[in-house]
């Protein structure tokens, strides 16, 4: 089950946010006013006792406001479940989502409230699946808008030209990502951005030729042939952006059962 988090994060600032300013306005002072009646209006008169669902409340909601704020506006913690960004991102690892780089959005409704920039070439970035929105993916944009995208032969066209590449080597991996050990590795460079990616030889070829849409973006995965992207289901509408992902703070391999110290810190490129 898909638990809306953003959703639970709202409901609970307004709950609790709602419980203290109620009881402020209303109930305390008539709490004040009863033991002032009992106590015969003396100044040694005893500070009422606070409801323990106030007490709470007071506690709670200035932190889930202020992880409301963060995550909604800031940054956003994700983990990374598949190794279809390989080499760039592992199974396992933990990543930091920029939340304003592309504008900010209110939370559930994701509505643009203001505009700060716009997805490049280049950028890896987090959106909510077009085919169901309660799933986060994470990609690489190759096409902006009015780009003609072409795939073919496991080579990348942007507007005619291809991206340019040099092979470093066969990819050596361990645990979660062993099973991509043996794929050739190159080195791809998109408007500057330098990145590597994974290509099998004997991995599928899914030629592709498409010109993305005015507020739309081609994605691919760096793991050329083990990832489900624009070339199976189409671009990312604008609205369904997340935001820009910028480090890797953790790795837990799943298979060999520990932290990856030498990934914490990492910044993505």
């Amino acid at each position: 089950m898909n638990i809306n988090f953003p959703a639970f994060l709202v409901l609970a600032t307004f709950v609790t946010g709602a419980i203290w300013a109620l009881d402020a306005l209303f109930f305390a002072p008539r709490r004040r006013a009863a033991v002032a009646v009992s106590s015969g209006g003396t100044s040694a008169a005893e500070e009422p006792r606070v409801p323990v669902v106030v007490e709470y409340a007071k506690s709670f909601f200035p932190i889930i406001l202020a992880v409301l704020l963060l995550r909604s506006f800031l940054v956003e913690p994700f983990r990374i479940p598949s190794g279809s960004m390989m080499p760039t991102l592992l199974v396992g690892d933990f990543i930091l989502v920029n939340k304003f780089a592309y504008g900010l959005r209110l939370p559930v409704l994701n509505t643009k409230i203001v505009e700060i920039g716009e997805p490049q070439r280049g950028d890896v970035i987090v959106f909510r699946y077009p085919e169901d929105p309660s799933i986060d993916y994470i990609k690489r944009v190759v096409g902006i808008p009015g780009d003609h995208i072409r795939y073919s032969e496991k080579r990348l066209y942007i507007n005619g030209e291809p991206v340019e590449r040099e092979p470093v080597g066969k990819y050596i991996a361990e645990g979660a990502s062993a099973s991509m050990t043996g794929a050739m590795r190159y080195r791809e460079t998109l408007d500057g951005v330098t990145h590597d990616i994974l290509v099998r030889s004997n991995g599928f070829n899914r030629d592709f030729e498409f010109t993305v849409p005015e507020g739309e973006y081609f994605v691919l995965g760096d793991n050329r042939d083990n990832s489900r992207d624009s070339r199976f289901w189409g671009t990312v509408p604008e609205a369904n952006l997340v935001g820009k992902a910028f480090l890797i703070w953790m790795n837990w391999d799943p298979v060999a059962g520990g932290i990856t110290w030498s990934r914490i810190g990492t910044l993505i490129e």
